[in-house]
């Protein structure tokens, strides 16, 4: 699951600009080009003088897995702080600054990585991009805005408390991950970020912020010679090397039934099964079996048995998740609390059945249609989606061909591709969490 820094400070001047280029038809046939900087960084560049704007997106490796234990919530604390001021200017004159070239700028963290992103006009390109050079050179954590800030998150998860679906995610990573980073909150709680200082997120800071974990990639208005340039300009200053805490690889933990009772109008449902490794031969058969079982399609068979032939959900879902250290397939829906266990029944025989005899021809048929035709809808639609879809494989280490070869690799997929996939993963027994008014009290 990858996690979009979002833009903050929405500005009118871009609003105007931002709807033509939402307006851009699908770009079928984006051009995709590697650019090594004279220091060797590198990025994958996307030339498009259609618009006047610049979308640069960016990945360093190392995320809230990198939060001291008793410091968690850290990261994701840090990546509110860089536009609060940077280098000589502080937290107001920078986000003046920031307004005056007309530039959005975002940071977000997610377990595996903190991402980064500027959105700006060409015409302004230098002075915006000094700006993004000092944030991230020379954030200043100040401490009024790291109080600030941190009230804001805390009064988040505050608010979260009674949110059942912050609960059912709290419990379902640690039943999956045990004491693995992975099953920490992003945010933190309160008393961890009561005890973050300055110096912890300059010392974060310092440790991920280098260049040999760092993916770039920038799409629209410049070209490759510029595009080095700005590579150097930005990044060529940060440590070669990162000083990341090791990550240990975990396999979820499955089998467990886990209830917990809430008092809520609905039953929530979730059943984690095993995963597959993003660059495994076999991913694109586990791909389309995913999109057959409970994908985006409306056609799918969790979607035609639980919706529309039984009205018992008006949504289920499953997905692939592939994080760096872990990956699984997860299964979600929400029901009447008088009809959970009719629900996961009918949810647990179509995953049998497709487990025991694969998909139809039709089915795969229909689902690579459908995967191939709204990739470029979703994925390359806009600047900054065609920068997120870049940083994305990168950080992954799959290579550009990924994104070149993906039709093929697809279309190469077999009914028989899909049975064998869907045996293997599908048969497991899987993890399942009810949370709502008709579940026990978990032990």
């Amino acid at each position: 699951m990858t996690y979009l820094p979002m833009l903050r400070r929405p500005l009118a001047i871009l609003a105007a600009l931002l709807t033509l280029l939402l307006a851009l038809p699908a770009q079928a046939e984006v051009q995709f080009q590697q650019v090594t900087s004279p220091k060797g960084i590198k990025a994958w560049l996307v030339e498009d003088h259609s618009l006047p704007l610049i979308t640069i997106r960016f990945a360093f490796e190392g995320g809230t897995t990198q939060d001291p234990v008793g410091k968690e919530g850290l990261a994701n604390l840090m990546t509110a702080l860089f536009d609060e001021g940077a280098g000589d200017l502080d937290s107001e004159a920078f986000q003046i600054a920031l307004d005056n070239v007309g530039a959005e700028m975002g940071f977000a963290a997610d377990n595996d990585a903190l991402y980064g992103s500027m959105r700006l006009l060409s015409e302004q390109r230098d002075e915006a991009l000094d700006l993004l050079k000092l944030a991230i050179e020379a954030p200043r954590f100040d401490q009024d805005p790291i109080d600030r800030m941190r009230a804001q998150i805390v009064a988040g998860i505050v608010a979260s408390a009674k949110d059942p679906g912050k609960a059912a995610q709290t419990l379902w990573a640690q039943a999956l991950y045990g004491e693995h980073p992975y099953a920490r909150r992003r945010e933190g709680n309160p008393e961890t970020l009561a005890g973050v200082t300055a110096d912890d997120l300059r010392a974060l800071h310092k440790a991920i912020f280098a260049r040999a974990n760092l993916h770039v990639a920038i799409v629209g208005d410049i070209d490759a010679a510029d595009a080095a340039q700005v590579l150097d300009m930005l990044f060529g200053a940060l440590p070669e090397q990162p000083a990341l805490t090791p990550v240990a690889d975990i396999e979820p933990v499955l089998g467990k039934d886990l209830e917990v009772n809430y008092d809520l109008p609905q039953t929530a449902i979730y059943l984690a099964y095993p995963g597959i490794k993003r660059d495994a031969p076999d991913y694109f058969a586990a791909y389309l079996m995913n999109e057959i079982l409970g994908g985006r399609s409306i056609l799918s068979r969790l979607t035609a048995e639980v919706r529309e032939q039984r009205g018992l959900a008006y949504n289920i879902s499953s997905a692939l998740l592939n994080f760096q250290h872990t990956e699984m397939l997860i299964i979600g829906t929400a029901t009447r609390p008088d009809r959970a266990e009719e629900t996961l029944t009918v949810a647990q025989d179509v995953i049998a059945r497709l487990a025991k005899d694969g998909p139809t021809a039709a089915e795969l048929a229909s689902a690579k249609k459908y995967v191939i035709g709204s990739y470029p809808i979703n994925e390359l639609n806009s600047s900054s989606a065609i920068a997120n879809t870049l940083v994305g494989p990168d950080l992954r280490n799959l290579g550009i061909d990924h994104l070149t070869r993906r039709e093929e690799l697809i279309e190469a997929v077999s009914v028989e591709d899909v049975k064998a996939v869907a045996a293997k993963l599908l048969t497991v027994k899987p993890t399942t969490l009810l949370i709502g008014p008709q579940a026990q009290p978990a032990p």
